[in-house]
């Protein structure tokens, strides 16, 4: 398993509420390259919850929509906006246990990318299951846009 380095640290006006690094209010995930996989681990905190000790929906729709991002990022070395999520809760997730996101591009049609996203908790129980489609720019016009020069693994 490769870091994923943040391609966006150091651009001026970056400030992601899933990704940057310094934003207070943000969630500050990290990622990783598995084969086909980007994986994530995140923890999260009382300010997260909904139910008592329960991880609320909406972030759990962040997250994944955050790592489909970054699919898109790295796998496709472009970047897209989200078209559609589709978000199946199996399982209460708790705000007190590390839980693993893991997320691959099941298929590419043109410039749409179809991503499946699925959420484990610390026991590896899958608990919440996710379909991402992503509408993807051009590399030259992420580049010209975006200023996005790819997205590389540490060595």
């Amino acid at each position: 398993m490769k870091k994923i380095i943040n391609p966006w640290i150091g651009i001026d006006g970056y400030n992601c509420f899933g990704c940057c690094p310094t934003n207070d209010a943000g969630i500050k995930m990290e990622f990783y390259e598995d084969r086909d996989e980007i994986i994530s681990f995140w923890q999260a905190n009382e300010h997260y919850q909904s139910y008592l000790n329960t991880l609320h929906g909406g972030i759990q729709a962040t997250l994944i929509d955050e790592i489909a991002g970054w699919v898109v990022f790295h796998k496709l070395q472009t970047i897209g906006v989200t078209n559609r999520l589709n978000v199946v809760y199996k399982k209460a997730l708790h705000i007190d246990e590390k839980i693993t996101l893991r997320a691959s591009l099941k298929e590419q049609k043109r410039n749409v990318a179809f991503i499946e996203i699925r959420i484990f908790n610390a026991n590896n129980e899958l608990c919440t299951t996710a379909e991402a489609v992503y509408f993807c720019t051009s590399k030259e016009k992420a580049k010209q846009e975006m200023k996005f020069e790819g997205c590389k693994t540490e060595n």
